[in-house]
């Protein structure tokens, strides 16, 4: 029973990974740039639903609601104000510049929060599971987590193939220019995808909170590096990739603790990256690219 409570357990934390690689995939998957202040969007999110919960009394799906409609501005703004203007530069300014929002905002959260440590009130007030007469009990965290991981992936899926605007991102992806000449937004459909990846930063940030309680402003710091390997992990620019990758990292990462240790997880994590890049650059589900010249 123990292995299959680790596994369950790897599973919701790959879930929530899942979730945040999907917002770094689809940036770059539309957008052709890392957004690497991603992960402190986190916890933006984070302490957005932490005030309007423990500070301001609301229900945790209020606050979580707020924490959504927050990032999804915050969200547009960064790509407005950080982004935008640099969207014929280098790479390497844009990843620059990344680096510089994501330090922004930790600062600003210190400023405000300070250093300490916070402990978050689990927006999940649902009964746990028992199953085997008790045996493996099942966080409802857990649960909510896995089951609203798949959902945002099929609706995310179905946005795309199915809506207008998700027809647009699809041409802005393939070709940024052409899609121009065919009268798209290329501007609004860049705005709409950093939107929808700031309010899924936003739901896994209350998610990662309410499974692991301690909020700080580096809460997003490290598993929004996680979610950038799990993106790469399983084709960056793929959303069923981005699932498959986030939940393969969380198992790993979760038996490695379990199995090897605790303080060699993190490292076995960047390992596999490194094995499954030697042997697919592309990832588990990337496509390779012929580009003319």
């Amino acid at each position: 029973m123990s292995f299959l409570s680790y596994l369950i357990n790897g599973i919701s934390l790959g879930s929530v990974y899942a979730i945040i690689a999907l917002g770094y995939t689809m940036v770059y998957g539309i957008a052709k740039m890392l957004n690497f202040a991603h992960g402190d969007i986190i916890m933006v999110g984070a302490f957005v639903t932490f005030t309007m919960v423990s500070t301001c009394g609301y229900p945790p799906m209020v606050g979580v609601l707020c924490a959504i409609v927050f990032c999804t501005v915050l969200g547009v703004v960064i790509e407005r104000v950080a982004y935008k203007p640099l969207r014929g530069a280098s790479k390497l300014a844009v990843l620059i510049t990344a680096i510089g929002v994501s330090y922004l905002l930790q600062n600003l959260a210190l400023l405000i929060f300070g250093s300490n440590s916070h402990q978050f009130t689990s927006v999940v007030a649902l009964p746990n599971l028992k199953l085997a007469d008790g045996a493996l009990t099942i966080s409802s965290v857990t649960i909510v987590t896995i089951l609203l991981c798949i959902i945002i992936m099929v609706v995310l899926l179905t946005f795309i193939n199915k809506t207008k605007i998700g027809q647009a991102m699809l041409a802005v992806s393939e070709d940024n220019g052409a899609a121009t000449l065919m009268g798209i937004d290329v501007n609004r459909t860049i705005a709409v995808t950093f939107a929808i990846g700031s309010a899924l930063a936003a739901i896994a940030g209350a998610l990662l909170c309410s499974a692991y309680p301690s909020l700080t402003p580096y809460t997003g710091s490290m598993p929004g590096i996680k979610a950038f390997v799990a993106a790469v992990f399983g084709g960056i620019g793929s959303i069923p990739g981005a699932f498959i990758g986030g939940v393969l990292l969380g198992i790993i990462e979760n038996l490695s603790k379990a199995y090897i240790s605790s303080q060699l997880s993190d490292a076995i994590v960047f390992s596999v990256l490194i094995i499954v890049l030697l042997v697919r650059p592309t990832g588990i589900m990337g496509k390779k690219i012929n580009e003319k010249v």
